[in-house]
């Protein structure tokens, strides 16, 4: 974790603008960001390869709609392992890595391990998923899900100072 914020620590006021610019528009042109951030458009590009270059820019993507996609059905799932051993660790991080339905895991510091996203088309599918994938995953000893009923907030933009 040191090294991502001492990145980020290494950003100036011109970097974070482009940051949230592409966060908002990963497709705009170098000629429009640099217009947005007021550089020109060389200096800009050099910024942006820069960024890419040290990983603070991971990559762009297309943001789909879940919804419209018929994935509409939220869990959250709390995992609890039999085992919390760095190997048992990993192999359940690296399991969870190959499972799409699965769109954020997280480790938590509790009286549970994970924390898992779903998402998938309803709750039949979600329930077959729950018996024939988690309770598969190494190491799960037991789950509690709690079910999304509506979404406020899921899109990330950086809220960069």
């Amino acid at each position: 974790m040191k090294q991502k914020s001492s990145r980020l620590s290494g950003l100036d006021a011109f970097d974070q603008a482009i940051l949230v610019a592409l966060a908002e528009d990963g497709r705009m042109s170098v000629t429009d960001l640099a217009a947005r951030i007021g550089l020109s458009k060389s200096p800009t590009q050099a910024r942006v390869r820069r960024l890419e270059a040290t990983g603070v820019i991971m990559g762009y993507r297309a943001l789909l709609d879940p919804i419209l996609l018929g994935l509409d059905h939220v869990a959250f799932v709390e995992v609890r392992l039999s085992d919390t051993r760095e190997a048992a660790l990993k192999a359940f991080n690296e399991a969870v890595q190959q499972v799409a339905e699965i769109e954020q895991a997280h480790m938590i510091a509790g009286n549970f391990d994970y924390l898992l996203k779903i998402r998938t088309r309803n709750m039949a599918q979600y329930r077959a998923f729950l018996g024939d994938v988690i309770s598969t995953l190494p190491f799960v000893a037991s789950t509690s899900t709690f079910v999304a009923m509506e979404a406020v907030k899921e899109i990330m933009l950086p809220g960069i100072d």
